[in-house]
């Protein structure tokens, strides 16, 4: 990370001059200015968190101090705590950090004037691409993966995907090749119309530009047993754990619960002889998820189960079985090539 500018923290004029605007009662115009001029990332790094870069997008930085979390977003001026329902400006983000008045706040805020942030270093340049082309036909002119592609081998050699799970999802029109070596892995309604696409990559991730989050979805699509995961990666690596069970569908949220994606949930959730398994990481953040899958099983009296990876997620789980069938295949030793099983817990329902 490199600083966005030099003198950050420093007293400037213009800082000065805040923090006495700050000691009097400010007008509204005031309280605007003051909201344009001070990014959340500045209060964040005051505070002691710092950038998860391998977890931010250019779109939504994700910030961490011990088991916190927040995400920035709207170019610095909004932000989010996925941890729970907790969202706003840069006064609001102080509030919620530091539990004081809204006067105290605006005394705060002020001081942080002139203080320039970090900034995250992209590892790729910000994409180029024709205005006028439409999600759809953005996804179609993508060729699909094949054999030895740069895609195929980034999934299969580095991500430890079986080629079994890859040609499944390119049966089901899910992957795309996506520049240098990446992955689009789509995202689609309830009538199989695509939103837009999670991005991964040796360098890389994020989400379609102009693109919705709805569901990535592996599998059959009347299937019964719903797998819900945070990542199309995860998705496709439980399928390769569970051998693709011809009775599952595995999801992907793409690392968010927009409205569309919990509206989707929901509409699974409502048909007959449902379980929704709530596959998400094993983390806070996962369990939040997982908790928000309970309700809305709850919710429609259909069954419920947790199901959590032994490792933070579940592509780890699978590179980690991977690694340990190869030692145990060339140790002699049956055991060290098949690990613990993940952890269940008690369904609903």
């Amino acid at each position: 990370m490199v600083p966005r500018g030099a003198g950050r923290g420093n007293s400037s004029g213009k800082g000065l001059a805040w923090r006495r605007v700050g000691k009097r009662k400010m007008e509204k115009k005031d309280i605007e200015e003051l909201r344009e001029r001070v990014l959340c990332a500045a209060v964040l790094e005051k505070a002691g968190f710092a950038i998860d870069l391998k977890e931010s997008t250019r779109k939504a930085v994700k910030y961490r101090r011990g088991d916190d979390i927040i995400i920035v977003i709207h170019d610095g001026k909004g932000w989010f705590d996925p941890l729970s329902d907790v969202k706003g400006d840069v006064f609001n983000l102080v509030e919620h950090l530091d539990d004081i008045g809204f006067a105290e706040v605006l005394q705060r805020v002020s001081e942080l004037v002139g203080f320039v942030p970090k900034e995250p270093i992209w590892t790729r340049r910000s994409r180029e691409r024709d205005p006028d082309l439409g999600i759809p036909d953005r996804w179609r002119v993508r060729r699909s993966p094949w054999r030895s592609s740069m895609t195929w081998r980034y999934l299969r050699d580095e991500r430890g995907l079986p080629e079994t799970v890859l040609r499944a999802a390119i049966r089901q029109d899910r992957l795309r090749e996506g520049p240098r070596g990446s992955m689009w892995a789509a995202h689609v309604d309830d009538g199989g119309v695509v939103t837009g696409w999670e991005e991964r990559g040796p360098e890389w991730r994020g989400f379609a530009s102009g693109g919705g989050k709805v569901l990535f979805r592996l599998g059959p699509v009347t299937a019964q047993r719903i797998c819900i995961t945070e990542a199309a990666i995860d998705a496709m690596s439980l399928a390769a754990l569970e051998e693709l069970r011809s009775d599952s569908l595995y999801l992907s949220t793409g690392g968010g619960w927009a409205p569309a994606t919990e509206a989707a949930i929901r509409a699974l959730a409502a048909r007959l002889d449902v379980q929704l398994v709530a596959a998400t990481d094993n983390n806070a953040q996962g369990e939040v998820y997982a908790g928000r899958i309970e309700a809305i099983a709850v919710a429609a009296s259909c069954g419920y189960e947790r199901l959590k990876p032994a490792r933070e997620d579940w592509n780890e789980e699978l590179r980690d079985q991977k690694e340990g069938k190869e030692r145990g295949t060339e140790e002699g030793n049956p055991a060290a090539a098949y690990p613990a099983a993940a952890s269940r817990e008690a369904s609903l329902g």
